[in-house]
């Protein structure tokens, strides 16, 4: 991996965060494919830095891929999956992409996932769709059934701030419920 091509984002939304436990997806084939830990990332239209940061990385791992990947050529229309949120998503669905570059990011491998300290994170309600991170991605070339672009991948996660949960409240069972006592069982 050429570390140009690695990239640690501003602070961005997490989207459909499957980053605890990985998820498989079916393709157009209806094939099962290989689990994986996966997260779109909302990142403000304002925070040119981690734009440009994500553009050097998709140049580079276009450059990287010319012999590797694309029979010694940049290809012309290569697929660049960096979506413009007002013009590509479904805004009526997903509201919050207004406003928006997202991408969606992956791995096999599980994301290490940190707080603002660096303590490692191991609660699943801690990260969630809704929340803010920073997230280190991976540039890479891809040629596969006739489409060639850059994507990237999932390196790791660290947790900025706590946001409105995205596709539902999340409510932890601690929260929810008051401890029992041995009174309680009279109740029945």
């Amino acid at each position: 991996m050429a570390a140009a091509t690695k990239v640690i984002t501003g602070k961005v939304r997490l989207s459909y965060a499957f980053l605890f436990k990985p998820r498989a997806q079916t393709n157009d084939a209806g094939e099962q494919q290989t689990p994986r830990y996966s997260v779109t990332l909302l990142i403000p239209k304002s925070d040119e830095k981690t734009m440009q940061a994500l553009r050097d990385a998709q140049k580079q791992a276009l450059e990287d891929g010319k012999s590797s990947k694309f029979g010694g050529k940049i290809p012309k229309n290569w697929k660049d999956t960096i979506h413009d949120g007002d013009e590509d998503a479904d805004l009526d669905a997903n509201p919050e992409y207004a406003g928006h570059y997202y991408v969606t990011v992956g791995n096999t491998r599980k994301p290490g996932i940190v707080d603002r300290d660096r303590e490692i994170i191991t609660d699943d309600t801690e990260v969630y769709s809704g929340c803010y991170a920073r997230v280190s991605l991976n540039a890479f070339p891809y040629s596969n059934s006739g489409n060639k672009g850059v994507s990237f991948s999932l390196r790791n996660v660290q947790k900025w701030a706590d946001g409105e949960p995205l596709g539902g409240v999340i409510t932890r069972a601690e929260d929810e419920f008051d401890s029992l006592d041995d009174e309680d069982d009279d109740l029945i």
